[in-house]
């Protein structure tokens, strides 16, 4: 049986869970349905998905082990989560009060206004996240997100909560200013959640050439390797194509293993502490 499983879920797994809920998602856009509950459910399918499947086909055995980071790494993906999630509302309340261009092309279909969101909302994240390589303060507040011992699902969402707004909100910005409809970019954040899921999982899984253009985890886990230096790469959220313009995109097909991810410097263990490690940091 898992002579044929194994396969399946290598190649399988990314485009059967990324694609059909990405697929619903957009359907949600299409059939005029509610976002509440309909898109948060949709995705937590997606990552529950992606959990089961680290258990069944896990990348490094190590990592399924509890590095007493489960319990602080849920309580940071509730709180990612309930950011990703409200922010179809709070771009409603910014469309009501502040002046929007009314360029947003509406009238082109719903998939390629999703497309157009997120090609603009993902550079703004790859730039954000780039500069909080460079600038002392902003890796304050991102390093929580490379303090992890282990890859897998939830580290997608271990993030400082002003990391988070950080890294989002420029880009957001630019296409809530452009006129773009919130349930578009609701839909869009939707979607990257699971891809989020996959970008860090603990998951022998493969998009073979796709690698180059989508960020994954077979290149993404070089971004979380221990010695600081080599980890300046691949700062791609979803496309690739910004590292390859700017030329911090690397792969090899050796890739990182246990004991080869996290940082150098000491993280605190439990939530609070984490929250307030930036800002009392010993330097």
């Amino acid at each position: 049986m898992m002579k044929i499983l194994t396969p399946l879920i290598r190649w399988g797994s990314y485009p059967l869970i990324f694609g059909v809920c990405t697929g619903m998602q957009l359907a949600i856009l299409w059939l005029h349905l509610p976002y509440w509950p309909l898109a948060p459910i949709i995705a937590a399918l997606g990552l529950t998905a992606v959990a089961l499947l680290e258990r069944l086909q896990p990348y490094e055995t190590l990592w399924l082990n509890d590095h007493h980071d489960t319990n602080v790494d849920i309580l940071h993906a509730l709180t990612s989560l309930t950011l990703i999630f409200t922010s179809i509302e709070i771009a409603t309340v910014i469309l009501k009060f502040m002046p929007v261009s009314a360029i947003w092309p509406t009238d082109w279909p719903i998939g390629v206004q999703v497309l157009t969101a997120g090609f603009i909302i993902d550079f703004g994240l790859w730039f954000m996240h780039w500069l909080s390589h460079k600038n002392d303060l902003l890796w304050r507040l991102h390093a929580l997100h490379h303090s992890a011992e282990r890859l897998y699902w939830l580290n997608g969402e271990r993030r400082h909560p002003l990391s988070a707004v950080v890294l989002a909100a420029p880009g957001i910005s630019v296409v809530v200013l452009l006129g773009a409809p919130p349930e578009i970019i609701g839909c869009w954040l939707s979607i990257i959640t699971v891809h989020l899921a996959f970008q860090h999982a603990n998951l022998d899984y493969s998009v073979g050439s796709f690698r180059r253009l989508l960020g994954v985890a077979e290149v993404h886990r070089w971004h979380h390797k221990r010695e600081y230096e080599d980890a300046q790469v691949n700062f791609g959220e979803f496309w690739m194509i910004w590292d390859h313009v700017f030329g911090t995109y690397r792969y090899q097909k050796n890739g990182v293993r246990a004991g080869e991810v996290g940082m150098k410097e000491s993280m605190p263990i439990t939530y609070l502490a984490q929250i307030k490690w930036p800002f009392f940091r010993r330097v």
